[in-house]
């Protein structure tokens, strides 16, 4: 071959192979696939074809993309391919942390009489050291205040370290400890009751107490509807068979669970063909009575009995034959025959003048209610913790229980009622009437008065419950 013709050769050789060497390389036609994943508007091609072809979705799924050396999994071609999916947030702090925060286990005790948190922390396995770092944390050193009954509840984690101590005082409020990094930080959490409306109604043939109870009404609110009417109704002497009594009362939710009982919203009672209504209201100083809806106190300066559901078992008699002394001999009070230990109330706001023994009265405290009234209380066991000459009590205070000291036949409250200085007859002495709705309350009181006694018919005959608002 001539010369210039391999010179030639040679060359083109060279530059084919430089060509290969340096120019940019093409191997993405074969590592690398550009795939259209249709985002919002359709692309044009894709509009003009008419061909039937495969979806986004199909192709993806058939697909899989060589992994270029270098390249992370979230990047580059495996991005591409996956940018039509949806993507999925990050998540935030709140979720990384209920995510990798550790189970906790919990532990109950229950405060038995005697107990203290040391106890109780180390039958719940938490240490002395737990209680002391906790106790110096805390400002508030009611924390550790603790009744019998109550639940103290641990919360543990995985390690056994203490994360959480919560004392359930009631089923409305608890204290919360809770350790964690950044310290320890203790609250009492109260819970707001849901309140809804109940009624009762029923017809005395036995008893209020043994009635109201067929007909629903629980104990805690017989007591109560009785004192709110004891100041006209004596339910010892005055109450005849075919009385009747309706009842609006509150009790107390928490979701779905019946947790407790509120007070009497309305009432009536027929004694005798008598009618009496009665009206819960609380004044603009936050305090409560009962009114007639007229606006009149339903309260008397004087209970008309100071025993509950007491049996009266002597009277007021000047002429009366003494069971002790065999003589006829005045009986210038009324004997109340109870169990042995029942409370005695005071029948009036006073002071206490005397407290101690009193020949044959026994243990006897006298009561000044004024200038003119005084009150006296005899035979009882024993008098109430705080009871002493001096003293001030309030009506409806338990001052003493039933007994049988001095000349007594048997356990019973002996009570005299004295207008200065002359004996009264306590069952018929006529009580001076407490204070009615003041008229600055008097538009409010109409309002209120008006709403209990709606709800009191409206509810007439039926068990019907309703929900308040109480926001």
């Amino acid at each position: 071959m001539p010369r210039p013709h391999l010179i030639a050769i040679c060359l083109a050789s060279i530059l084919v192979v430089g060509g290969l060497l340096f120019s940019p390389q093409s191997t993405g036609s074969v590592n690398r696939m550009s795939v259209e994943i249709p985002i919002g508007q359709p692309d044009e091609a894709d509009t003009l074809n008419d061909t039937p072809s495969a979806s986004a979705e199909d192709r993806l799924s058939n697909f899989q993309a060589p992994m270029p050396e270098g390249r992370s999994d979230d990047t580059g071609t495996a991005g591409q391919i996956q940018a039509g999916q949806p993507e999925t947030p990050a998540p935030n702090a709140s979720q990384t942390t209920a995510a990798t925060a550790p189970k906790l286990i919990w532990k109950t005790e229950e405060v038995r009489t005697g107990d203290s948190l040391a106890l109780i922390f180390k039958r719940a396995g938490a240490t002395s050291r737990d209680l002391i770092t906790i106790d110096r944390a805390l400002k508030d050193k009611q924390w550790s205040r603790i009744l019998p009954g109550q639940k103290v509840a641990f919360a543990f984690d995985p390690t056994g370290t203490l994360k959480q101590v919560t004392i359930h005082r009631s089923m409305l409020e608890r204290y919360e400890v809770k350790l964690d990094d950044t310290g320890i930080q203790g609250q009492t959490v109260t819970e707001t009751p849901d309140i809804q409306l109940a009624y009762a109604e029923g017809e005395i043939h036995d008893s209020l107490f043994a009635d109201a109870s067929r007909a629903g009404l629980p104990d805690t609110l017989i007591m109560s509807l009785a004192n709110i009417f004891g100041w006209d109704i004596d339910f010892i002497l005055d109450i005849r068979e075919g009385d009747r009594f309706r009842v609006v009362y509150e009790e107390q939710y928490l979701g779905e669970k019946k947790i407790g009982l509120g007070g009497i919203v309305s009432a009536e009672f027929i004694n005798q063909g008598r009618t009496f209504r009665a009206v819960r209201y609380t004044d603009s100083k936050g305090r409560t009575a009962y009114y007639t809806p007229e606006g009149r106190s339903m309260r008397k300066a004087f209970l008309r009995m100071p025993v509950d559901f007491a049996r009266i078992s002597s009277g007021f008699n000047l002429r009366r034959k003494h069971p002790v002394l065999n003589r006829i001999r005045a009986h210038k009070g009324t004997d109340y025959a109870a169990a042995r230990g029942t409370p005695i109330k005071a029948s009036g706001d006073g002071k206490v003048i005397f407290a101690g023994r009193k020949g044959g009265y026994g243990n006897t405290i006298i009561l000044r209610h004024g200038q003119a009234i005084t009150t006296l209380y005899a035979h009882m066991q024993k008098f109430a913790r705080g009871i002493r000459a001096g003293k001030y009590v309030k009506q409806g205070q338990v001052i003493g229980y039933i007994g049988s000291t001095g000349l007594a036949t048997g356990p019973h409250l002996h009570y005299e009622f004295r207008v200065n200085g002359v004996h009264r007859n306590p069952m018929t002495v006529k009580f001076p009437q407490a204070s009615p709705v003041p008229k600055s309350e008097r538009a409010r009181f109409n309002q209120v008065a008006a709403l209990a006694i709606e709800q009191l018919e409206s509810m007439s005959g039926s068990t019907q419950v309703a929900r308040l608002d109480t926001q």
